[in-house]
This record gives structure tokens, C-alpha cells and sequence, in this order.
């Protein structure tokens, strides 16, 4: 067998925090060989990214790494910044979870992506542009010609995630590490991205290592996996092997764990928290030379939803669909035309100091939670921070106790209130997201994909703990996921978008089982899991499961 091109062993990361070390690896041994895919998997806060973080030499200012890393039997460990980027970039890449953390907000993407190509690949200014066009084709980015001079926060969700993926990919590296790299993308999206990587793969002998608590895709996509707990390996092997037989008690939690069960319908006689008429949201995009020449986008294009008082209603389509805009405009968060009406209120002609006093019964959970999170700010001050705006007059030690009572809400330990965000894994970090929209007990939630980022065990929890909420306090939910085995658990009533219009809608039991549009066929298709051989790419247009 050939020499590892990267190897692990005795690996330690620990953190220094306001509650001493956390130590968050421990001792772990790890072989990544030629051209082979290796999966990561465990729960959020398992120390998975830790593990390939510290390998890029990424990890936080409070934090350290101790034992080997060798990448073709040189040692990265200790070495300097400038040493490690010759490494970074080319030979080693990683594409990231949040990729709203990762684009520069200031820069247009085009200019993002040929950055690397220019400092490791060489390439003139002309040239790293035309190369970027065609990363941005590769990773299914619509008119990619334009779309390269937008800026990040014009792109959805899945997009700026493909625009990271171009970005890791630009330099042809020796170890892409993928760290949750399909946790924004839609199944159909999913099913692309993982067929472009393994189209690479082959093409150029890459190893690919993939961080993941989307059991599906290790299944059909890892030729070797190691499962992950606390900070240790607690099974490794062929993933195959694994899937069939595992041995830890662990591993098979993990296998079995999946959102289960159907939501209680909510009564017709319940009332309308919200109801929205033939919203409507165009965006000018500028185009030409110094933005001369515009085009509209009709990003959301004549939809009406209403939602009683216990009811979730979900909304579900590809990236792009509109459906995060959708939204947002009924809490009137962007401007948008149509009729919105919050019980008895008219929310349209509202200013926004109008709207600040039932901004506390209209709580958004966004999909990004880091790029939501102040950096600044402990976790439980991020929690508690709406309590200091709409109820200003309760004490210190009030504020203190709810926000322990929110963290034990979202299953976090309430002693963790002193942390700051980066101290937090992905799911940790969403489930603090949530606890800051429920300390303040609104009528109507937005939730916007908040179980994206989590493990399947821990959005099990998720789903229980949002229908405990809402069976508690008669709470009304906007559902918004491409997750359809999550919607299917949550929703009574489920909205099909496609390009800014709904293409069908019915209950839960109407779209899953009697769809009636080929696209909503689609997206379920997409959702089943297949059985496939470890290390093979999936065929070109072949659904992949979420």
C-alpha cells in the first residue's frame, strides 16, 4: 500500500476558555491514502473540525494543537504561518461550513476566487478571471459571466456554498478537506456537488476528507470513515463494514438516528396569526460596465400563505427559490409589495419604528448562525439581548436565570452561558440562534433552515423541542428547509417554490405522498436514500439523498 499522503497521530487540540481547557481531541490517529475519500462523522462538538482545522493550522488564537501531522512525511505541526502556506491553498484546501464567514462582504466574488489562482497557481489577472468563470460553471452557478462580479450577500445560501467549493478546488489540490460542504445545498444541488467532486477525484487523483453528520452521503461517497465522540475515535474501518456491522453502541445511534414521527393538525378554529396576500420582492441587479445597465429579479413573485396560531407551515424548494426572501418579507425585513397582516394589524404601511414593538412576537432564526452570532459577545449576552430591548426593566439575575432556562430548552449546558460563539460547534452555535428567538416567547417564528447545520441525532431534538414549543405556547411557524424529512416531521401545510412562484402546496401526507408536479417529484426523489458502492461518484443527474 502506498504511504499515507496525510497522517495523524497522537493528535491533542485543546482550548483555552473562561471554564479552563477544553480538550477538545484526544489522542486521535488518522491515515488519509491516494485518491481515497475518508468520512469523519459524529454529533456537533465531537471535535471533527477540530481535528482537520488543526491540520490547516486554522485553529482559534486560544487554541493548540500537539502530536504529528504529516502531509507526504513532512511535519506541519509547529510550523510558522508563511511555512504552512506553502502547503495551504495548493496543496491542502478546505472548504468551510459557513461560507457567509468565509466571502469577504466587500469584495465581489470573482475578485474572491482569483486570489488563489493568482498567488498559488500563478495566473495573470485576465487569466485567473476566465478561470473563475469556469470554476463558477462547474459548480452550476447560473450565468456565471455575470453572477462572477456579484457580491456575497446577492447569492442564496447554496450558491455562496458553491462559490467556497470553486474556491477550494481553483489550484487542483492534493487533499480537499470538506467540512460539512452540502449542509446549505439543496438534495438536487447535493447531487451535483458530489458528482463534480468525484469527477475531480478521479481526474486528478485527489483524496478527499469528509467532515459530515449526513450519514447518507458517507454511506455513498466514503471509502473509509471514522466516527468520532468527545474528542476520540470510537470505530473506524471501511465504510461499508460500518454501515453493516458497526461495533460501538455510538456508531449505531448515529445510523439509527433520524427525524421521526407527524405533527398533530392544528384545528381550524384556531386563529390567524398571520396572513400574507400576493407578496411580491424584486431586486435591480446591475450589470455593464460601471453598472450601467440593470435587470430585475422577481425573487418572490405573487405568493399568498397564512398561518393559525399552532400551525407550521413549510416551504421548501431548490437554492434560489425564493423561499428565504419569502420569509423575510413577511416580517417585513426587505421591502416587498402585497398585504400582510399580523392578527388585526396591517403590517405594510409600518415604519420600522412602527414595527419595533411586535418585532418581539415575529422572531427570525436565521440559517447562518455564526454570521449571526457577535463575535464580541458571550453566548448567553447573545441570548438575553432582546430581552434588553423590549423588556428593559428586569434585573441582571433575571435576565441570567432565563437565559439559563433557554439554554436548557435547546439541550445546551446553562454553565456554558459565559462562552463566546467561535468556543461552540456549528450545531451548538444554531441551537443558541434558537434559544435567542424563544427567550422572548413570540406568537410567529421564521425558522430558516435551523437544523442545517446539525447532526441527525441532535435535529431529532430539535424537532421534538419545536413541537413542544408549539404545542406549549400555541406558536405559529414559517418552516423554511431543503431538508423534506425534517419539513415532513414539522409541517401541517407544505409550500413547493420554484423560481420566486409556489408550483403546488397541500398537506404533508398530499405532497409526499400524491405530488402532483413533476419538480415536487423531483425533490422527494431526491430525498430517499440509495444504495451505492463506497468511493464511487454518483451518476450525472441521479438523485442524492439529504
Amino acid at each position: 500500500m502506498a504511504e499515507p499522503v496525510l497522517s495523524v497521530r497522537n493528535l491533542h487540540v485543546r482550548f483555552r476558555t473562561g471554564d479552563g481547557i477544553l480538550h477538545a481531541v484526544k489522542g486521535i490517529d488518522l491515515d488519509v491514502n491516494p485518491g481515497e475519500t475518508v468520512a469523519i462523522v459524529g454529533e456537533s462538538g465531537s471535535g471533527k473540525s477540530q481535528t482537520m482545522m488543526s491540520v490547516m493550522g486554522l485553529l482559534a488564537s486560544n487554541g493548540w494543537a500537539e502530536g504529528s501531522v504529516k502531509y507526504r512525511g513532512d511535519e506541519l505541526v509547529g510550523l510558522s504561518p508563511d511555512k504552512l502556506n506553502r502547503y495551504r491553498g495548493s496543496k491542502l484546501t478546505m472548504i468551510f461550513q459557513e461560507p457567509m464567514t468565509s466571502l469577504d462582504p466587500l469584495y465581489r466574488i470573482g475578485d474572491q476566487l482569483a486570489l488563489p489562482l493568482t498567488t498559488h497557481g500563478g495566473l495573470s489577472k485576465s487569466k485567473a478571471r476566465a478561470r473563475a468563470i469556469e470554476l463558477l460553471e462547474l459548480v452550476r452557478i447560473p450565468d456565471p459571466a455575470r453572477r462572477i462580479d456579484a457580491y456575497p450577500h446577492e447569492l442564496s445560501g447554496g450558491q455562496r456554498q458553491r462559490v467556497m467549493i470553486a474556491m477550494a478546488l481553483a489550484n487542483n489540490p492534493d487533499v480537499l478537506i470538506a467540512d460539512e460542504p452540502t449542509t446549505a445545498l439543496d438534495v438536487t444541488v447535493q447531487a451535483q456537488i458530489l458528482e463534480l467532486l468525484g469527477d475531480l477525484q478521479k481526474r486528478l487523483g485527489m483524496s478527499i476528507v469528509f467532515i459530515t453528520h449526513d450519514l447518507g452521503i458517507v454511506r455513498r461517497f466514503a471509502d473509509r470513515t471514522y466516527v468520532m465522540k468527545r474528542g476520540e475515535v470510537v470505530e473506524s474501518g471501511i465504510t461499508q463494514d460500518i454501515f453493516t456491522a458497526p461495533k460501538h453502541p455510538y456508531t449505531q445511534m448515529l445510523i439509527d438516528a433520524e427525524p421521526t414521527g407527524r405533527k398533530e393538525p392544528v384545528s381550524m378554529n384556531a386563529p390567524l396569526v398571520l396572513d400574507a396576500r400576493n407578496i411580491e420582492v424584486q431586486f435591480v441587479l446591475k450589470s455593464g460596465l460601471f453598472g450601467r445597465g440593470s435587470h430585475v429579479l422577481r425573487a418572490v413573485d405573487g405568493v399568498s400563505l397564512s398561518v393559525r396560531a399552532g400551525e407550521t407551515v413549510g416551504v421548501v424548494g431548490e437554492s434560489g427559490s425564493g423561499k428565504s426572501t419569502l420569509g423575510r418579507a413577511v416580517l417585513k425585513l426587505l421591502p416587498a409589495s402585497g398585504t400582510v397582516r399580523f392578527e388585526d394589524r396591517n403590517l405594510m404601511p409600518l415604519d420600522r419604528s412602527g414595527m419595533r414593538p411586535l418585532r418581539r412576537h415575529l422572531q427570525l432564526v436565521f440559517q447562518d448562525p455564526f454570521g449571526s452570532l457577535s463575535p464580541r459577545m458571550t453566548a448567553g449576552e447573545i441570548v438575553t439581548e432582546g430581552l434588553l430591548v423590549h423588556e428593559p426593566s428586569i434585573s441582571r439575575k433575571e435576565r441570567d436565570r432565563r437565559a439559563a432556562q433557554a439554554f436548557e430548552e435547546v439541550r445546551l449546558d446553562p454553565a456554558w452561558r459565559n462562552r463566546f460563539p467561535h468556543e461552540f460547534s456549528g450545531g451548538q452555535r444554531q441551537r443558541i440562534a434558537i434559544a435567542r428567538a424563544m427567550i422572548l416567547h413570540p406568537k410567529l417564528v421564521v425558522l430558516d433552515e435551523p437544523t442545517s447545520a446539525l447532526d441527525r441525532s441532535v435535529q431529532k431534538e430539535i424537532v421534538e423541542l419545536l413541537r413542544d414549543l408549539q404545542q406549549a405556547h400555541g406558536l405559529a411557524y414559517i418552516f423554511i428547509s431543503h431538508d423534506l424529512a425534517v419539513v415532513r416531521a414539522l409541517s401541517d401545510e407544505i409550500m413547493v417554490m420554484k423560481s420566486g412562484k409556489v408550483v403546488e402546496r397541500g398537506t404533508a401526507e398530499e405532497i409526499f405522498d400524491r405530488p402532483k408536479e413533476e419538480y415536487t417529484r423531483d425533490l422527494i426523489a431526491a430525498a430517499f436514500l440509495h444504495e451505492r458502492t463506497p468511493g464511487t461518484a454518483p451518476v450525472a443527474g441521479e438523485p442524492l439523498a439529504s
